[in-house]
C-alpha cells in the first residue's frame, strides 16, 4: 500500500485530576475500566510532544526533553518500549502496516513525571494526538480519546477532552470506549492547588495497582458506592456546588487508597508529608476557607478550591513541612495541536 507523505505535528495535551477514580480494568490490556471515571482536565500541566514520519525510513525513535533549551536524551527502555506499542496501535488503527514508516518522538513534560500527577495521561493523549496529525488525520475529541486509550492508559482517555470529562462516555460502544464532555471549561472556573511532596517516579505504577485492586477486600464496596457518587458529581458539575462535589471527592480518594492499602499485595502511595497536607486542608475549611483534596495513585496531593479562595490555599500549603513545590492549575480546555484546539465538543 501507499503511506501517507512525510508528515510532522506538535501536539501540546494536559493531565487531569479524577473526581471519581478509575482503579481495576475488566480489560487492563485494552483499558477497559470496572466503573465509570469523572475529572477536571487541567491547564497547565501539560505534556509537548513532536512527532516526525518518514515513510522512506524505519525503526521508531523516542527522545525525552528534559528542561527546555537542553538536547533531548534517551528516555530508557521501558517508557520508548510503551511509547513504541502506542505508535505501533495507532498504525493499525490507521490502517498502515506493521513497523510502517519511521516516527521520530520528542516529548516532555511541565511537570514531574511518574508521580502520581496524570504524566501518562497528558503524555499518551499527546503523542495520539501528534501522531495523528502526522499522518495528516484530523480526529474530534471522542475519536482522539480512543486513540489515546490504546496506549493502555485509561486516564489518557480522558485528557483528551477539556473541561469537566466522564469516561466512558454514556452511551458509547463497550468495546471501544470514548470519553465525554460533561461541561465545558467555561462552566466552572475551579482551580487546582498541588501541593508536591514527591518529584520521583513512585515504586509501583499505576498499571501494577489496576492489576491488584480487586484483590482488595474493600473493591466490592467501593464499587458498590460508586454509583451514589457518580450521580453527586455529576450533579455538583452541572450547579456548581463546591461544597457537594469536594466532601464527595474527598471520600473517593481516601477510600481509593483504603483500596491500594488493603490490595495484596498491599500498596502505599502515602508520604508523611500526604498527611500534613490533608490535616492543613481539613484546617482550611475550619477557617472557612473552600478547599478540599483529591489524590490519584501517588502521594502528591490535588487541593481543589474556588478563585476566591486560591490565594488562601497556597499560603497554608507552603507552610506545610515536606511540601517541596506547588503548582497552581485550574480547569483547562484540552489538547492543541499546531495551535489549534481539538479538545472541546461545544
Amino acid at each position: 500500500m501507499t503511506l501517507p507523505p512525510a508528515g510532522r505535528a506538535t501536539a501540546e495535551a494536559p493531565a487531569n485530576i479524577a473526581f471519581v477514580k478509575y482503579w481495576g480494568a475488566s480489560d487492563l490490556e485494552r483499558a477497559l475500566p470496572v466503573n465509570p471515571s469523572i475529572s477536571m482536565t487541567l491547564s497547565r500541566c501539560v505534556s509537548r510532544t513532536t512527532v516526525d514520519f518518514d515513510p522512506t525510513a524505519g525503526g521508531d525513535q523516542v527522545r525525552l526533553r528534559v528542561r527546555d533549551g537542553e538536547p533531548p536524551v534517551d528516555p530508557g527502555e521501558a517508557f520508548a518500549r510503551r511509547v513504541r506499542a502506542h505508535l505501533e496501535a495507532l498504525r493499525r488503527r490507521f490502517g498502515l502496516p506493521a513497523g510502517a514508516g519511521r516516527f521520530l518522538v520528542e516529548t516532555g513534560n511541565s511537570f514531574p513525571a511518574a508521580a502520581g500527577l496524570a504524566s501518562s495521561a497528558s503524555g499518551f493523549a499527546a503523542l495520539a494526538a501528534a501522531t495523528a496529525a502526522a499522518l495528516g488525520r484530523h480526529p474530534g475529541p471522542r475519536e482522539l480519546s480512543s486513540l489515546a486509550r490504546l496506549s493502555g492508559s485509561g486516564s489518557a482517555t480522558r485528557s483528551a477532552l477539556g473541561g469537566y470529562v466522564e469516561w466512558p462516555a454514556p452511551g458509547g460502544e463497550p468495546e471501544d470506549p470514548c470519553a465525554g464532555q460533561l461541561a465545558a471549561a467555561t462552566h466552572w472556573d475551579l482551580r487546582d492547588v498541588i501541593a508536591v511532596v514527591e518529584t520521583g517516579a513512585k515504586e509501583v505504577p499505576s498499571l501494577a495497582g489496576h492489576r491488584v485492586a480487586a484483590t482488595s477486600p474493600h473493591f466490592e464496596r467501593r464499587q458498590a458506592e460508586l454509583p451514589r457518587r457518580l450521580a453527586a458529581v455529576r450533579g455538583a458539575i452541572a450547579e456548581r456546588d463546591l461544597g457537594r462535589l469536594g466532601a464527595t471527592i474527598e471520600e473517593e480518594a481516601i477510600e481509593l487508597h483504603v483500596v491500594a492499602m488493603t490490595s495484596r499485595p498491599a500498596i502505599f502511595y502515602w508520604a508523611p508529608a500526604t498527611l500534613g497536607v490533608l490535616a492543613a486542608v481539613r484546617a482550611l475549611r475550619r477557617d472557612g476557607v473552600e478547599a478540599w483534596s483529591t489524590m490519584d495513585a501517588g502521594a502528591n496531593v490535588h487541593v481543589i478550591t474556588s478563585a476566591a479562595h486560591e490565594p488562601a490555599v497556597a499560603r497554608r500549603l507552603r507552610e506545610v513541612e515536606g511540601v517541596r513545590d506547588l503548582i497552581l492549575d485550574q480547569v483547562g480546555d484540552g489538547p492543541v495541536v499546531d495551535g489549534e484546539l481539538v479538545g472541546s465538543e461545544g
